[in-house]
């Protein structure tokens, strides 16, 4: 087969396709389904017709109950073209599962999507001789990390970091074990969600006993603000998710692709990464149904392809094979974008809902202190008396007054610190004057630390690490704080004491 060499591991295969030519996503799932006009009876099945939950609408139960049209759908797009398609998981968590009634198929749903996509990447590879992909897909649930459900809470969320990383963790291991080529974490509204998705992939490559595969990332920019649901600007976006050196780094899902340009060209100047871009077929008209045809999603991309903006091109919402099979056919006269090799070369890139970037000719960076209750009497004296409406009003006043850093610190021997620096930032990011710049959560606890850093979608700064506890303590924290995606003060300290410096 073409592009099919054994010896090649995943990377290399599709590094060499990547480099050679534009590359295709599939299109719509829910589209192909719902030409299908299922009953309640057939989403059920004989297996679960006796669940007391209505099942109508559960789309990754399908891929249990009617496997052939998942199947089948799976095949029409790789025979319109793709090179990719992904696993029918989109909502494949415990988290989305649970409005259903079937957290306990979880793991099942996705290994079986999984198998099924498989199935249909090899027969059609077989029949064509060119290899084709498969990309676990991973949706962002429908809670959020970043934004409270309710206007009189700010500070309340109906979900926490830790519980997304577990319900992340079973549906990747369900996905790896039922053997997709590539992780993506696709349609990001809260890039908080998708760092908990991310962290529990990493943790799965490195402690669960998984060989690493590509993680492909793709974000939704919600309008023409240019900013995810949660607040974040496309380049915050790329920053708060590089850490995990995604292979691939794009957007999908929200706006058709004429909408999505200017978007997909900030994501490109932004990243070393290749750029994948998936849009709807154009905007739902007042029906909710779309009407951009084959031939205009198709001259919109080749606009993309022609300006050297993507990698991969595909379709979401609204896209049948005809999109993908017309965008196909669209791309073959055009080469792929050329990866830059490196970009903002000696600069520490951080994130709020803002980029944030400190190089070679930055000038001294204005951190503010007073969300320190070692640093603020003020502070203090508001947060240890519940008042963090009003300790609110600090932050903004720092941040207007220059701050391009948030200091926050807890550490007050009459103070919770874990949950004190939970809540303050939880009510931070309901407040986008102050969201704006990175954080610098600041502690002597690595506990406090990373209480932090789970309720943070930003890349912030980590204050501070130490060789105190010694080596294996240091790296251990050092590899947690990468994986949470936040940069490190390092002190100079070792068992010993600090460091001391001699003249020469």
């Amino acid at each position: 087969m073409e592009n099919c060499d054994v010896k090649e591991d995943i990377f290399q295969k599709l590094e060499k396709c990547l480099n050679e030519r534009i590359m295709i996503f599939d299109g719509g799932m829910g589209t192909m389904i719902q030409k299908h006009a299922l009953s309640e009876e057939d989403f059920k099945g004989r297996e679960f017709r006796d669940h007391p939950h209505s099942l109508k609408g559960n789309n990754d139960l399908l891929s249990i109950t009617c496997p052939d049209i998942i199947y089948d759908i799976h095949k029409s797009y790789l025979e319109a073209g793709a090179d990719f398609v992904e696993t029918n998981t989109f909502s494949g968590t415990w988290v989305a599962q649970s409005d259903y009634g079937l957290e306990s198929q979880v793991y099942r749903l996705n290994v079986e999507s999984a198998r099924l996509a498989k199935r249909a990447a090899q027969d059609v590879a077989m029949e064509t001789g060119i290899e084709r992909f498969v990309a676990g897909a991973m949706g962002p649930t429908n809670r959020t990390l970043s934004i409270s459900p309710s206007v009189e809470q700010p500070d309340y969320r109906n979900i926490t970091f830790d519980e997304l990383v577990d319900a992340y963790t079973e549906q990747a291991r369900g996905l790896l074990d039922g053997g997709v080529d590539i992780l993506l974490v696709e349609t990001i509204f809260d890039t908080a969600n998708a760092k908990a998705a991310l962290f529990a992939i990493e943790s799965l490559f490195e402690e669960g006993g998984y060989r690493h595969i590509p993680i492909f990332i793709s974000g939704t920019i919600v309008d023409k603000s240019g900013r995810t649901l949660s607040g974040q600007t496309g380049e915050a976006f790329v920053i708060s998710v590089s850490h995990t050196n995604p292979m691939c780094l794009g957007l999908n899902c929200a706006l058709g692709a004429r909408e999505m340009r200017p978007y997909i060209e900030t994501i490109s100047v932004n990243t070393t990464a290749y750029i994948l871009c998936y849009p709807n077929a154009g905007l739902p008209n007042t029906f909710g149904d779309y009407d951009e045809t084959p031939a205009m999603t198709a001259e919109y991309l080749s606009e993309f392809a022609d300006g050297g903006l993507v990698n991969i091109v595909g379709g979401c919402c609204g896209t049948s094979p005809d999109h993908i099979r017309a965008i196909a056919e669209s791309m073959k006269k055009y080469r792929p974008r050329v990866r830059p090799e490196s970009i903002h070369n000696d600069y520490m890139l951080l994130s709020g809902l803002e980029p944030m970037y400190i190089g070679p000719h930055t000038l001294f960076v204005n951190i503010g202190e007073r969300c320190n209750v070692a640093g603020s009497r003020k502070f203090c004296q508001l947060i240890t008396t519940g008042k963090y409406e009003e300790a609110l009003v600090v932050a903004k006043l720092q941040v207007e007054s220059g701050a391009q850093v948030l200091d926050i610190n807890m550490d007050e021997g009459m103070l919770d610190g874990m949950a004190a620096i939970s809540k303050f930032i939880k009510l931070i990011s309901s407040e986008p004057d102050i969201a704006k710049v990175p954080l610098c959560v600041d502690s002597s606890n690595f506990a406090v630390v990373e209480a932090g850093l789970k309720c943070t979608q930003g890349k912030c700064i980590v204050n501070s690490i130490s060789l105190k506890e010694g080596e294996e303590d240091f790296i251990k924290k050092a590899n947690l704080i990468k994986r949470y995606g936040a940069a490190v003060v390092v002190m100079a300290f070792d068992e010993d004491g600090q460091v001391q410096f001699n003249n020469v």
